[in-house]
Order: C-alpha cells, then structure tokens, then sequence
C-alpha cells in the first residue's frame, strides 16, 4: 500500500515524466546493438525506433507507409490506430507536452502526410518535440504526379525544425537518430522524416548507435555570464520589476530555478498562456496570466514595469497588445534559448542566449551576490500598487440572466473536484481561456493548449496522447461544442485502445469566441456562428445536432448531460469515478457568456476593458 500523501505521487509522477527530453538525447549515447545485416528499410526503421526508446506510435497506415507495419506488428512499440492522421499529430504532442517525452505519430504519402501539417505547426508554433514519420511514393515516381504524391519535404519546411527525405535504406537509423536528437534538444519542436516506399522495401544492414552528421547545429545551452551579471545588476537596481515567464521554463524543467529567483528577488511573476503551471497559482507573487485575456494586475504590472526579465517568452502579439506601446518605460532583459526570438519583437537591453534552466539557476547566484554586496531593492511601493490593482480587478463571472448555466462555473467546478495533480486539455476559443482563468494550475505539465497556432480540435487527441503517457493521471479534454466536432471521432480509438480521457464539452451552441467579436465589434450581426438549428416554429430553444451525449454513445463513451447549476457537482463526480472508459459530459451552457478581462486585437494593453461597457481600466494614463 502506498502510504505518501495524496499529492505526492502525482508529484513525483510528472516530476520524472518531464526528465523524458533529456532521456531522449542521451539516449543516442547510451544504446548500443549488435550490427544485422540483411534485413529491409522498413525493418531497420522500426529497431532504431525501439532503439531511440519510443514506446509509441500513433498513426494509420497506407500504401507508401505499410512496409513499416509489418515489422510494427512484431515490435515493443505500440501503435495506437487513430481514425485520423490530424488525431496522430495531435496526441503525438499531447504525449510529449504532458511527459516531456519526444513524440510519434506516422502516416502515409500524400493525403496522409498533409494531413500533418496543422499538428505539425502547431508543435512547432509551441515548441513541441514531435517526430512525424511519412511514407513517400517510390524514389522513381518522385516529381511524376504519381498516385497519393505529396513533396511533404517541401510543404513542411516553414514549420518544422528540420525535415529529412531519406534516398538509400542505410541512412535510416543516421536520420532517426538525427531527428530524435533536433527534436529533443536546443528550442524543442517537430521534425519529419519521408522515406519512399522503395527505402523501406530494400535490403540494409543495421548499426547502432549511428553517426550524427548535424554540422552547424550546436544549441548554445550556457549562458554568458557577463550578460547573467548585466541583468542581475538591473534586477538589483529595479523598483517596478516582473518575472515575465514563457513555455520555455517548462521545456527547460526550470520551474525549481524560477521559483528559487522568485522567492530570491520578490518580483511579481506572470505566467504566459503557455507557461501555465510555471509558477503556482497559489504562490502571493504569481499575478497570473498576461495578455488578451489575462488578468488586469498582470497585463498592467507589464505596461507599468521598470523591468522586464523576460525567459523563455517571445513577446508574442497576445501578450504584448499594440507593440509600440507596450511596457514604455521598462527595460528588457531576454533570456530565450533561440537566438532568433531574442530581439525579434522587442529590443532587448540584456540578451541572453541559453538553457532557461541554467540561466536561471545562474541568475539567482548573481542575484545573490548584488544583495551580499548591500545592493538589494526595495519593493514595498510596488507591491502596495500590485496588490490595489489585484484586489479591485479580480477575475470573476455573471450568471447568465435567463438562468442559464454558467460556463466559467462548470470550468471552475472542474478545476476544484479534478484538483491540481490532473492534466488539462484545452481547445482553442472561449473555454480555452475560462480554463486558463478559473483552473488553479500548480505543477507543470498539467497544462496543455494550442497557444501559438490556435488550432480547433486540438483538445480530445491532445487527451489522449496525454493519457497514454501518463496513464495513472486523470485527464480532462475541455473543449467548445465547435472544437469538439472537429476530432471527436477519436474518442473511438480511445474506447477502443482502452485509454479512458474524460472530456467536458462547453455547449453553448455556437462558435463562441467568433460570437464575442462579433457581439463586440460587428453590431451583434451573428453571420454564420450558430452551431445549432432553430426549432421549426421559432422558438429560441435550439435543437440539438448532434446529441453529443447518444454520439458519445455511439463511440464506444459514457454520455452524460448537465444544463443545471445544481447538478455540475454530482455530473463531474459520475464522470470522475468511471474509470474503464472514456466519458464525455455535455455542459450545455448559455450563449452569451464572454471572456473579460480583454484587450481588443490590435489595442493597446492600456485599454484593457475589465468588463463589456465600461471604459478602459487604465485607458486615460494613470497609474
């Protein structure tokens, strides 16, 4: 019997499952096998899979592709049959991002292959480490419009880290290895490998541990230590600072070191949408997420800052609002583990280039020092003013006036009965950033959305690669009834593989985001945002299509319903304990509910509005 307390586990769980990125690179290093000669492309691609460690596949086969899945069927590496190649791609990197793990989806030629490219951008958007496996035409059909030819190479170049297409059955285990080693290391992210059906047909010999042949490519991991020392010196001589962290922290698992430099300056801290589970919500010091709809003390400790250190962020558009006026007065000190985002939207007056875990860890020695040599700031003043400005603009919720349910309600429910040792998997649109807002996120890991591409559907597959890899962690998908039509088939493979997410659907009945703009700024004219159908006679109440519950049914799922504020509990309790299958609760909420705090695309981050018709919170200057 386990006698650790309840948290502990989980704890410890997602501490060892986000050590997989540095397991993945060395793991080139470690593994050697005995030469075979004689055996096919296919054969030899599947052994430097099992080699590099991959204990997952998810993918659907075809004619350029099935050549590797004859060896599959005899391999340790599972395969988990998708009713959809975007479903692949997706829990390829739910997979990674909840274990930090590299991972693995495969597909065939043409069709099958461009249906990779939205997860692939995505994963690359967020930095993901994906390794996506394409089946090609034959080498001599390549350029000839063959049938099911796609140049995959050539489609994903802008939005994958590297790309491979393989031309003689001995380069596999170089390239596996190869693309293991760039998707791992430096800014992780997606890297596809194609091999032409011939590749995998002819007769090879196979090595291990392969050469590397990666010229150029050397991540520069520690940081200059003259720059660490420049941006101490600011951080020490600062009266306005903010820790503005990025989903870099969490690729590095530095968020040991951050909260070390947290605790070291006394600086706020603000956790991107991608950083979610960075720095505990719970801590004093966290003001919470920063952007379109992050909360005003965040959004306004940035405008208002003398400093910004910023690590393993991009100043992304959603962050920063109007550019040129965001955070006038602060100076900037980037600390990012690519040297293309340093400076690429917002000078930076300290650039440092390394590992975000090191640097930091670094920082906080340099920190150290500026407060033994007596240069340690005063932070009260700004503290007092953080602290007004997080007590008169918290985040909070109307209940619809017709007794509808409340949507933030159902998400903030959840967030409470599933605690904070479950993993999150969002869609893109309004719940998205309900569960960014009204979820208290306290580990890392346990936070997963398209942040960068945005992409609808995202959610169920996300869960259940999610799930699969971290299969002892309860799982929640929530997504919007629009994002939940896009991929819901693979709550099939889920039923089926026996990989029992559990998924919260936000059925307000149309595309809910889209409705909000157009509430906001185009006069309420509602074009083409209603997902439901009017009842014939015109009554407001609409039908239903599809019943998500009979669909849930219908895929192997346990369905339930929810329309009631005094049922969200028990709902989510019935679905909670129901662990050999998947479940899908429909939320059916009201269709009017929007996100607040925002700041209007294009507005500058002055003007955000706390609520719908009121004036700008900081709009006329003040501080």
């Amino acid at each position: 019997m386990n006698s650790s307390a309840p948290g502990e586990s989980a704890t410890r769980e997602a501490a060892a499952a986000l050590t997989g990125v540095e397991t993945a690179a060395r793991s080139l290093e470690n593994a050697a096998h005995e030469p075979i000669s004689g055996i096919t492309g296919a054969q030899s691609l599947v052994r430097s899979l099992e080699a590099v460690g991959v204990d997952v596949v998810f993918g659907i086969p075809g004619g350029a592709i099935l050549p590797a899945y004859d060896p599959l069927f005899d391999s340790k590496v599972r395969h988990v049959l998708v009713r959809h190649e975007q479903g692949a791609g997706h829990a390829a990197t739910g997979y990674a991002q909840a274990t930090g793990r590299v991972g693995v989806c495969m597909a065939t030629s043409g069709p099958g292959a461009t249906n990779l490219v939205t997860p692939l951008a995505d994963a690359h958007m967020d930095s993901v480490p994906v390794v996506a496996i394409t089946g090609q035409v034959p080498s001599g059909a390549i350029g000839t419009d063959a049938f099911q030819e796609a140049d995959i190479r050539g489609i994903t170049m802008p939005i994958t880290k590297h790309n491979f297409l393989v031309t003689d059955a001995r380069e596999i285990p170089q390239r596996i290895a190869e693309a293991f080693h760039l998707a791992a290391t430096g800014r992780p992210g997606p890297v596809l490998v194609d091999i032409p059906k011939d590749v995998l047909q002819a007769t090879t010999d196979f090595t291990w541990p392969p050469r590397l042949d990666l010229p150029g490519y050397k991540p520069t991991t520690r940081p200059h230590g003259k720059q660490v020392r420049e941006a101490a010196a600011l951080i020490a001589a600062a009266r306005r600072p903010v820790l503005y962290v990025g989903g870099g922290v969490l690729k590095a698992q530095a968020t040991a070191e951050l909260a070390e430099l947290a605790a070291l300056t006394g600086a706020p801290v603000v956790t991107t949408l991608m950083a979610r589970g960075a720095f505990p919500d719970s801590d004093p010091q966290h003001l919470g997420m920063p952007g379109m709809h992050g909360t005003v003390a965040a959004v306004t400790a940035l405008q208002k800052a003398d400093l910004l250190v910023a690590l393993g962020a991009r100043f992304d558009d959603r962050v920063t609002g109007q550019l040129s006026s965001f955070a006038p007065e602060a100076l900037v000190v980037h600390a990012d583990i690519d040297p293309a985002e340093i400076g690429k939207n917002r000078k930076a007056d300290v650039p440092i280039v390394g590992d975000a875990r090191e640097t930091i860890a670094e920082l906080v020695a340099a920190v150290r020092a500026e407060h033994e040599a007596g240069r340690t700031p005063d932070l009260t003043a700004w503290w007092t003013q953080l602290d007004s400005w997080r007590q008169t603009y918290p985040l909070g919720y109307d209940w619809p006036e017709d007794g509808a349910l409340s949507p933030q309600y159902v998400i903030e429910r959840l967030g409470a009965l599933a605690g904070p040792d479950a993993i999150y998997a969002a869609g893109v649109g309004q719940h998205q950033m309900w569960a960014a807002q009204f979820i208290k996120y306290e580990k890392p890991g346990t936070w997963l959305n398209s942040g960068g591409l945005g992409t609808m559907g995202y959610a169920v597959p996300a869960a259940m690669g999610a799930k699969y890899g971290r299969p002892d962690t309860t799982v929640w998908a929530i997504d919007g009834d629009g994002c939940f039509q896009m991929t819901n088939q693979e709550l099939a493979t889920c039923a089926i593989e026996g990989i029992p997410v559990k998924v919260a659907v936000i059925n307000n009945g149309n595309l809910g985001m889209v409705r909000q703009w157009q509430t906001l700024f185009y006069e309420g004219r509602y074009s083409n945002t209603r997902l439901h159908a009017r009842n014939e006679d015109g009554s407001p109440k609409p039908v239903r299509i599809p019943d998500f519950v009979a669909l849930a049914e219908a895929l192997g799922c346990v369905g339930l319903r929810c329309e009631s504020k005094d049922d969200v509990d028990a709902v989510i309790q019935k679905a909670m304990a129901i662990d050999d299958a998947p479940v899908v609760i429909d939320f059916v909420v009201g269709s009017d509910a929007q996100v607040w705090p925002m700041v209007a695309a294009g507005a500058s981050n002055d003007d955000i509005l706390a609520a719908r018709d009121v004036r700008p919170v900081f709009g006329d200057g003040q501080v």
